[in-house]
Parts: structure tokens; sequence; C-alpha cells
């Protein structure tokens, strides 16, 4: 089995063709799983939430409520996919990525109910911005550990989309990857900078969220907001994270301004900062010294 996994790697490092269609296959199927990422991992927070008020609300709930919350099992493995409208298991053949939505035209097979563009976009996106990281570093360590970081802030962006929330099961495992990364020589930071570069990330916006509070009494951002910053200065120290703080800025207010225009939205409406840092962070991930550069030129020097 060792031998076979070495053969597939070299197969991998020596045809190009072969290496970007298994990271793209492999994406669109993970694009998939990341659908049902996006939605469950709120609910079961949501549920663990009203189960800590049960304990606590424990002699005021009646016997039957205590069993049927106990009884509930919702995961990322279970319950298995169904129509949200009519309940209906959704059988393999209709969760093939992109290709399934297609075929069923958008829409449930048994009762009709159009299914939300979003999934298929979420599997597409997937693949593309894998295939970029997989093309840009080749097969390499890197590449497959920028691949998932890829996955993971994909699923994060669309769940602050959702809810303005970044969740701990998410970001924290990432920081810890990040920082073994460097420690494994997988990344090009030393497990110093790596450190330096995750207390620096999580205690800038953690500063700025407290002085903006303290000033206007009004929270300007999210816990989530501190600990993405610091996967990307666990992942690239701590010398980008100026680069990525000017980019998010200028990439939310560009956005930001755009939506809130097209939604006829007032300006004090609240928009999630985590979508822009995503994008930032993972730009800087790929083009971080062009980004750098090109700012620098655009100042003279």
């Amino acid at each position: 089995m060792h031998d076979f996994f070495l053969d597939i790697i070299t197969v991998m490092q020596n045809q190009l063709w072969f290496y970007l269609l298994t990271i793209g296959l492999v994406s669109l199927c993970v694009g998939s799983f990341l659908n049902v990422v996006i939605y469950r991992i709120p609910e079961m927070m949501k549920r663990e939430w009203h189960s800590e008020c049960r304990l606590l609300l424990a002699d005021e709930l009646k016997p039957t409520e205590q069993a049927k919350s106990k009884a509930e099992v919702f995961n990322l493995i279970k319950p298995n996919s169904t129509c949200p409208k009519c309940k209906t298991a959704i059988k393999p053949w209709q969760n093939i990525p992109v290709i399934s939505w297609l075929l069923l035209k958008g829409r449930c097979a048994s009762c009709n109910t159009p299914i939300s563009i979003r999934y298929p976009i979420v599997e597409m996106l997937t693949a593309i911005l894998s295939l970029i990281v997989a093309a840009t570093f080749g097969a390499t360590d890197i590449a497959l550990l920028y691949v998932f970081v890829t996955w993971a802030l994909i699923a994060l962006t669309f769940i602050d989309i959702d809810h303005m929330l970044l969740p701990d099961q998410l970001t924290l495992p990432l920081v810890w990857l990040a920082l073994i990364a460097s420690v494994f020589g997988v990344t090009e930071i030393t497990p110093t900078d790596a450190i330096i570069g995750a207390a620096c990330g999580y205690l800038s916006l953690w500063s700025i969220f407290w002085l903006f509070k303290l000033v206007t009494g009004k929270e300007g951002m999210g816990y989530g907001d501190f600990k993405l910053l610091a996967v990307f200065g666990a992942l690239l120290g701590w010398q980008a994270l100026l680069t990525i703080v000017l980019l998010s800025s200028v990439v939310g207010a560009v956005i930001g301004i755009a939506l809130l225009s097209i939604q006829g939205k007032d300006k004090a409406t609240p928009i999630p900062f985590g979508p822009y840092l995503a994008i930032a962070g993972w730009a800087t991930l790929l083009w971080g010294e062009q980004i750098q550069s090109l700012y620098f030129n655009s100042l003279g020097y």
C-alpha cells in the first residue's frame, strides 16, 4: 500500500494533467461536502446551545422533551441529506457535484421544489480555487496544505455570510495546522515567526475591537475575525499581516459598499468582515510578494 501511494505521488509530480485532474475531481466532491458543513455546523452549534439551556432548565422540561432532545442525532454525517421541503432522502446519483443539479434542472426529483444554485456554485468555486493553488505550487506539500486551507476558507466565508459567525470548530484547527506545518518545514515560515504571526494576528484585531468599543460603545467585529487573522499570521508570518489587513479593508470597502447600494440597505447595516479577510488572506498566500511589490511601487518606492 505504501508503494502504491508513492507511485501515485510520483505520477502526479511527473504528469501535471493527472495531478490537476485529481485535485479538480477531489475538490468537486469536497465542495459537495462543504455545502453540508456550511449548513450543519451553525445548526449543530445552535442545538448545542439549546442543549446547554435544557440542562439549566431540566426541572422545567417535560420528560418527553428531554427524551426527544437526547434521541436526536445531528452532525456532519447523520442524518442523511434530504430535501428541505418534502424530506425525501437524496439518492447517491442525485448528489453528484454540479452534474446532478444540472440533470435535475435545479429542482427536487420528488417534489419539484427549486434547489438553490448556491450548491453547484460552492462546488465549482471549491474546484476552481483548488486548481489555482495546485497550478501555482505544483505537486508539493505546501500545495496540499494550501488546498486544504482553501476548502476551510470557503466554508468559513459562506457561514459568515449566512450567520455573521466564524466557528471555532474551523478556525482553531487551522491555527494549529499552520503552526505544526511550520515545525515540519512544510511552509517557509519558521516556528518562531509562525507563533509570533499567530499572536500578532489575533492581538492586532483584538486591540482594534476594544479600542472601537471603548470609543463608540459598539462591537465592530467578532472574535472569529481575530482567530482567522491568526491563521494567516501562522501560515505567512507576522510580516504578511499588514498586507492582509490593508487588502481586506480595500476589498471590504469596495464589495461592501456595492452590496449595500444594490440591496438598498442602510450604511449602518452590519456586514461580515470574515469573507473579506479570507479573500485577502488567500490572495496573499498565492501572490503576497507581487501584491507587496505593487503596493510599494504605487507609493514610488
